[in-house]
């Protein structure tokens, strides 16, 4: 829980499409132009699993560090990258005589605050205390909406999300967009499926919920009946939500009302206050993503007793605050959300889990000086050609494709020449302005962060769309493609081996990077995205033989990772993962066109062993190289559009004619999807 509120932007899971899932990196070992052989199993056939020929060493040999849930590639450059921001920020928090609202001034004392242990557990749950008292003084609905607001500002989202977006249909304005959100625990079905795994974790989290409330006085009685009620509520709005695979579909979570129109869709909920409470004077057309689940939440509101309502408002202020708080609540936090969600044997130390509390709430101020100290021009430049290459092959793939249309094959070369592209860091930084951050209270500063970000963040409602700002900060270790300003963006800390790396040979840099920058191409034509223009509007411009003829080869790849296996009896949902794996296959293709046509890949010559087409492809492996805690793989089944790293290398490749030739792969062998089922698309 890197942030104590999520950023608006990233529930809007329709329009923000991430390459990875939290970073993958290269062993440390690994030089700027060699394949690591002693990583790779050769006792396996590259042509029946090329994941454990090109990782299956490294797989037998690493464990996983106790404090994650996961390791490898994306892990260990994210852990590079905090080291290097741990550099920054010990330097920073020791200078007192800076500027008032200072990139220095903020992020060190910031951290400063965090790092005093003493005075965090000297004070134990009092920086919630008052926020506490006020939801226990509550006397009637009308109090209710104050907290309710209050919680949704600083905290988490009871009930459901407010913020902003662009209209789907208007891709230049923000509109007040409203999500179901409310749950405590990952996903409905945690509350709704009956398996054992199911029913287990529903009771870990009672004590859970039990134990949490009894670190804030409640004696052990009262405790579980507040934990047996929160669960309740939680499980009505479970049972009401739209399940991820129906949120796909960007149609489906697209329903402009105005307040009138919401007021009649739920009618015992005080709209005109709650919009009156947030500051919000003329709300305008507002998106209802879910409209079924808020006709719910008007239920809760009128048949909900105040007394459960202020138990559940609690909750959502002790678990959102937990760890933030004295170690009591620290540890009992990571215990369920840490060890039984993601199978994590210990915490991150304190500076870590520090660092991405500031990256989560003012990561801008922090990207400043982490690009000015570790990203140098010439990086920007190299990752711009390679960008500018692959957007040529993709326009070639596009040209030649047989089975779509003059018609429509324009508009795509339409859509694919207006990409905004984006790399390393913003050239308009996100302003602080105002914010008060200072050394005296840690949890003081988190709010205060919490409460600035959310406000700015609603104050773009029915403003025009600031095309220029970013979703990630410079120093994460992923990418995005965002539908609404049809924009790809690479931060500068993808932008390091192992997926880039100015000085290696192109075979290294068009497998790694090259790959990740031809996905979120690709993104922009998958399932979803496809169904956005070149100005980002959600518009259909496809033919109807055209758009017949994308589903039916969307429905082999769908097919396909259906019958993969992530753990255990769990398979790999492939509609969830629809997009995600169109993604990686056309990422792939489009990667290997542009580096067919460099200078490496045409001497044939090979390095240590490797044809250039190998080392491509070995390159592809070695940014997947990551190994999962079996609770992390069955939590991403439920909840992670993307399919585990083994599939996200075998699904893809098995339809790549290219790879089977660098490999000699054959009709038969496991490697090479029989024609009947392989996906082509783009």
């Amino acid at each position: 829980m890197p942030s104590i509120k999520n950023n608006f932007l990233l529930m809007l899971t329709s329009l923000l499409f991430l390459c990875g899932i939290i970073s993958v990196s290269y062993c440390q070992e690994q030089g700027n132009d060699e394949i690591v052989k002693k990583d790779m199993d050769t006792t396996v056939s590259p042509a029946v699993d090329f994941f454990e020929y090109a990782d299956g060493n490294w797989l037998k040999n690493t464990e996983i560090p106790a404090a994650y849930s996961g390791w490898g590639s994306f892990y260990i450059l994210g852990d590079e990258n905090l080291h290097k921001l741990k550099d920054i920020l010990s330097s920073v928090e020791k200078e007192t005589n800076v500027k008032k609202g200072s990139s220095e001034q903020l992020v060190g004392d910031f951290y400063y605050t965090g790092m005093d242990s003493a005075g965090i557990e000297q004070q134990g749950f009092k920086p919630i205390e008052k926020d506490l008292d006020a939801v226990s003084s509550m006397k009637n609905i009308n109090d209710f909406y104050k907290e309710l607001v209050k919680i949704q500002m600083g905290y988490s989202n009871p009930l459901f999300a407010f913020g902003s977006g662009p209209d789907a249909k208007n891709s230049k304005m923000n509109i007040g967009q409203l999500f179901q959100s409310g749950l405590g625990l990952p996903d409905r079905d945690y509350y709704l499926k009956d398996d054992e795994n199911s029913k287990t974790i529903r009771e870990d989290y009672l004590q859970l919920i039990k134990h949490s409330f009894m670190l804030v006085g409640y004696d052990s009685n009262k405790a579980a009946n507040s934990a047996e009620t929160i669960l309740a509520l939680e499980t009505q709005l479970a049972k009401a939500s739209m399940p991820r695979v129906e949120e796909r579909d960007p149609h489906k979570i697209y329903h402009k009302m105005t307040v009138k129109e919401i007021i009649d869709l739920a009618p015992d909920f005080n709209w005109n206050e709650y919009f009156k409470i947030n500051g919000i004077a003329k709300p305008g057309d507002i998106n209802v993503a879910q409209p079924d689940f808020f006709k719910e939440v008007n239920n809760v509101i009128k048949t909900t007793p105040l007394e459960t309502l202020k138990e559940y408002l609690k909750w959502n202020i002790i678990r959102t605050a937990s760890p933030y708080l004295s170690t009591p609540f620290v540890e009992a936090n990571f215990n369920f959300y840490g060890k039984v969600l993601n199978g994590t044997k210990e915490m991150q130390p304190r500076w870590k889990r520090v660092m991405g509390t500031i990256d989560g709430q003012i990561g801008m101020e922090l990207g400043k000086l982490f690009v000015k100290k570790y990203f140098p021009p010439y990086a920007k430049k190299r990752a711009l050609e390679l960008v500018h290459n692959l957007m040529a092959a993709l326009k070639n793939r596009i040209e030649k494709l047989e089975w779509m249309s003059p018609e429509t094959k324009k508009a795509a070369l339409i859509k694919l020449a207006a990409f905004t592209v984006k790399i390393g860091y913003p050239d308009k930084w996100k302003s602080y302005k105002g914010l008060d951050l200072n050394r005296e209270s840690y949890f003081g500063n988190v709010l205060n962060a919490s409460i600035f970000n959310t406000k700015k963040d609603l104050a773009k409602i029915g403003k025009p769309v600031d095309k220029t700002e970013w979703g990630m900060t410079p120093q994460t270790v992923n990418a995005y493609y965002n539908p609404p300003n049809n924009e790809i963006v690479f931060p500068a800390g993808i932008l390091q081996p192992p997926f880039f790396d100015p000085k290696a040979d192109d075979a290294i840099n068009y497998g790694g990077i090259g790959a990740v920058i031809g996905h979120e191409m690709t993104h922009g034509f998958d399932d979803e995205g496809r169904q956005y223009d070149a100005q980002g509007n959600m518009k259909d411009w496809w033919t109807k033989q055209d758009g017949e003829n994308f589903n039916k080869r969307a429905e082999k790849i769908v097919d396909q990772f259906n019958n993969y296996v992530a753990v255990d009896t769990l398979h790999v949902n492939g509609k969830l993962t629809e997009g995600e794996n169109i993604a990686d296959l056309g990422g792939i293709n489009i990667s290997f066109d542009a580096f067919e046509k460099t200078a490496e890949y045409k001497s044939g010559k090979p390095i240590n062993g490797f044809t250039p087409a190998q080392r491509f492809f070995l390159s592809f492996a070695n940014i997947w190289k990551i190994k999962n805690r079996p609770e992390r793989l069955r939590l991403r089944v439920k909840i992670d559009p993307h399919s585990p790293e083994h599939y996200r290398v075998d699904g893809p490749l098995s339809n790549t004619p290219a790879f089977w030739k660098a490999f000699n792969v054959k009709p038969g062998d496991p490697m090479e999807m029989p024609k009947d089922k392989m996906v082509k698309i783009w």
